[in-house]
């Protein structure tokens, strides 16, 4: 056979038009007034062979910056982990990578038993009772807390960090137009949430307060002292974003008594892949179990007493509290979830924290070098696996020159911070090398002059 597919013949297609009682193509849509029809010809190449399609579609490929090929101290949201190489066996097997929403739980036990899997390790390492099914992505499922918190306390002001992701925070001003949510954004200052402005700011018409741990500058944030500050309001909600690799090592939210605590799996299994797609997770309080967006996998035993799951849950605009739902997601990232499981599994109670520890010990070995460089470390609170530096030039200049040199550097933080001009935001993961920082350290410290 000459195709991977079977094409769709003319003969095809006049035997689907004749079936339906019509000739032409243009009958199909005869609904639709011509004077708005596109009739110009589309402005396409010319078809060619699937050879030849081949050839010029990997010569494309290959102009991309790739992480087998680049060493990367990008992160920013996405970053290079150790991915145990059963995640791509176990989700490249078809009963997983085929599988859609298991509504029918008598043959869909293998999906659901993966997804309940997944709810128990973000519930643990969270350290709160409840997680769903999985989200879209961490930003998604950041705006969704924020609505529920909305819904919840009735209230219209939503109280944001600054030191959130800025993609994250796009994400709650978009999701906040339609039910006319006030966003008031809180300062960040020497890479922390500005406590005083936020105690300030926090009123009794406060809807939910929205911390992320570590945040955008790799700093880790005081929640107890935000959660002290929150018991002047105690019908405000605390939400925390959330690395969940992180969790590994730091006390979880669930401990500072948080609301609900979302984040992206990203860093579990799930490669850089230009930036998605990725799975979110959302963990909250039993209190809120059924205003949970998307869906829970529950634990049962049928008639025989053998153990099975069900989708316990949904509220879901498809359904019957379609006119409460407190949200229009109507699936999960059940193959990335299913990733992330797997290597959760793979890596292990143990292995996690051990990861975690070696991101920290890495990153502070990178602003040792860094320091000895003489290159300044902006930031002086306690960190993860990130940090800020501030260079003589403009950060995309001394990435043009670092990519040349095999190494894709940090993120310019001056695309979304204005003030923080030639500021990078350098990511260190475990997979990083002693020789593949001393390296860095010493091509940045002479491009830097």
């Amino acid at each position: 056979m000459k195709f991977r597919y079977l094409p769709m013949t003319d003969n095809d297609k006049q035997e689907m038009l004749e079936s339906i009682g019509i000739q032409t193509t243009d009958e199909l849509f005869s609904d639709i007034p011509e004077e708005i029809r596109f009739k110009e010809e589309l402005k396409l190449k010319k078809p060619t062979s699937e050879v030849e399609l081949k050839k010029e579609l990997t010569a494309m490929a290959n102009k991309n910056a790739n992480l087998s090929q680049y060493t990367s101290f990008l992160g920013a949201g996405v970053y290079d982990h150790f991915i145990p190489s059963v995640v791509d066996h176990v989700i490249s097997r078809s009963e997983f990578y085929t599988a859609y929403t298991p509504y029918q739980p008598e043959i869909s036990q293998g999906e659901l038993q993966a997804i309940f899997e997944f709810q128990t390790m973000i519930s643990e390492i969270t350290g709160m009772p409840i997680a769903n099914s999985s989200m879209y992505d961490g930003g998604t499922a950041l705006a969704e807390a924020v609505n529920l918190s909305a819904a919840q306390t009735k209230k219209k002001k939503i109280l944001v960090s600054k030191a959130i992701h800025p993609e994250s925070r796009a994400v709650i001003e978009t999701y906040a137009k339609a039910p006319n949510l006030e966003i008031v954004e809180i300062d960040h200052h020497n890479g922390l949430t500005d406590l005083d402005q936020l105690a300030k700011e926090l009123d009794e018409d406060t809807a939910s307060v929205v911390i992320q741990y570590p945040n955008f500058f790799g700093q880790i944030e005081p929640l107890d002292k935000v959660k002290e500050l929150m018991q002047q309001q105690k019908k405000a909600m605390f939400i925390v974003s959330s690395n969940p690799l992180a969790l590994g090592y730091l006390t979880p939210p669930g401990e500072f008594d948080a609301d609900i605590v979302v984040g992206d799996t990203q860093v579990f299994g799930i490669p850089a892949q230009f930036g998605g797609p990725h799975c979110g997770y959302f963990a909250t309080t039993k209190k809120l179990m059924r205003k949970i967006p998307g869906r829970l996998i529950g634990q049962t035993t049928d008639e025989d007493g053998i153990r099975g799951f069900v989708l316990t849950l949904q509220a879901r605009e498809q359904h019957i509290r379609r006119d409460k739902a407190t949200s229009n997601i109507c699936s999960n990232q059940a193959l990335n979830a299913l990733a992330s499981s797997v290597a959760m599994s793979s890596i292990g109670k143990h292995g996690l924290k051990k990861m975690a520890v070696l991101n920290m010990q890495k990153a502070r070995y990178l602003k040792q070098k860094l320091e000895e460089a003489s290159i300044p470390v902006s930031l002086e609170g306690s960190f993860f696996n990130e940090i800020v530096i501030k260079l003589k030039t403009s950060i995309s200049e001394v990435n043009e020159k670092l990519l040349a040199k095999g190494m894709i550097g940090g993120y310019d933080l001056e695309q979304v911070y204005p003030d923080l001009e030639n500021h990078m935001l350098i990511a260190v993961t475990e997979i990083r090398t002693k020789e593949e920082i001393d390296t860095f350290v010493k091509e940045l410290g002479d491009i830097n002059g």
